[in-house]
């Protein structure tokens, strides 16, 4: 059995290779790639003859699946698969395993530092300071007794919420699942967002959830509320989103995903728009979220091979 680590899952090399021997024995035989290839052939022939792959968000579409032909199992060192050609592996009989949950703390972490971030002109702030200015005009915001609006109540969904009712919001939720819980109200995407002050994306992408947020949606919402997304760039319309940012339509906005890993080109739109805070794809990236990640990879492995596979795709 043969595993292929087909790029650095962001642990140290020692390290993750001793998780990996920790977890796996001598059952597989463990090959490592340090460094990030894009190029098809090149990945082909990192996996040829791979039995299992260990892939983070490295995009690997159907020529690179059906290239690799002894491959039964991608462990991906990520919560979304949309950079993984899905119908290609079911079509091969390729078993897709994620790593759903690593991120959570994380992820949660960076939206409450984007909010208070625009909500207390930080960045303003430390350059005016630098200038030997003052605190004139850049006067802030408190989160306690503000609409805090969630759009998709999952794991992080459901941390965030907890974090925004500890500041003293009001919570209410939009999701494809409602849960009872103390202290949310779900309500329908359209009320969420013409109430909300806050708005936290947390859905996964999909066909529906694609510009999900769109023009018309983004012109129900307050003018001085703020937007967040830390989920997945294109359930954002970004041209629309910056159209309501430059015209003052909305007050701010935090992005963390586009429509593309980064890096991203100069010229998008959300990077020329005013109180936009923008991070380039940071949410999971933590010392102690990349550990619990390849803890979660290296475990998807053991599963399968015991007949027991765990967070399948």
């Amino acid at each position: 059995m043969k595993l292929v680590i087909i790029e650095p899952l962001g642990v140290e090399k020692e390290k993750l290779l001793s998780m990996a021997a920790e977890a796996l024995g001598d059952k597989v035989e463990i090959v490592y790639y340090d460094t990030k290839v894009t190029d098809t052939e090149t990945l082909i022939e990192r996996g040829k003859d791979a039995d299992i792959i260990a892939v983070s968000n490295l995009p690997l579409n159907s020529d690179v699946i059906n290239g690799c032909k002894n491959l039964k199992l991608l462990s991906v060192a990520f919560t979304g698969v949309d950079h993984i050609a899905m119908d290609t592996c079911k079509k091969n009989g390729v078993m897709v395993c994620n790593c759903a949950g690593y991120s959570t703390a994380a992820v949660a972490d960076l939206v409450f530092g984007m909010i208070v971030t625009l909500y207390r002109n930080i960045i303003p702030c430390n350059n005016v300071t630098r200038e030997e200015g003052t605190k004139d005009g850049l006067v802030g915001f408190e989160l306690e007794g503000k609409k805090f609006g969630i759009i998709g109540t999952g794991a992080i969904g459901m941390r965030v919420a907890s974090i925004a009712k500890a500041f003293g919001c009001e919570v209410y939720a939009y999701s494809r699942t409602v849960k009872e819980v103390s202290g949310i109200t779900y309500t329908d995407l359209s009320t969420l967002l013409s109430t909300c002050d806050i708005v936290s994306v947390h859905t996964p992408l999909n066909e529906s959830t694609k510009a999900l947020i769109n023009a018309e949606r983004i012109a129900l919402m307050k003018k001085n509320a703020i937007i967040i997304n830390t989920a997945r760039g294109p359930i954002i319309d970004s041209n629309a989103l910056a159209d309501a940012l430059n015209a003052g339509k909305i007050a701010g906005a935090g992005i963390d995903v586009f429509e593309k890993e980064p890096p991203i080109g100069k010229d998008h739109p959300l990077l020329h728009t005013p109180n936009t805070v923008v991070t380039p794809h940071i949410g999971f990236a933590t010392k102690e979220a990349l550990v619990k990640r390849a803890v979660i990879v290296f475990d998807n492995i053991v599963k399968w091979m015991e007949n027991k596979p765990q967070n399948v795709m």
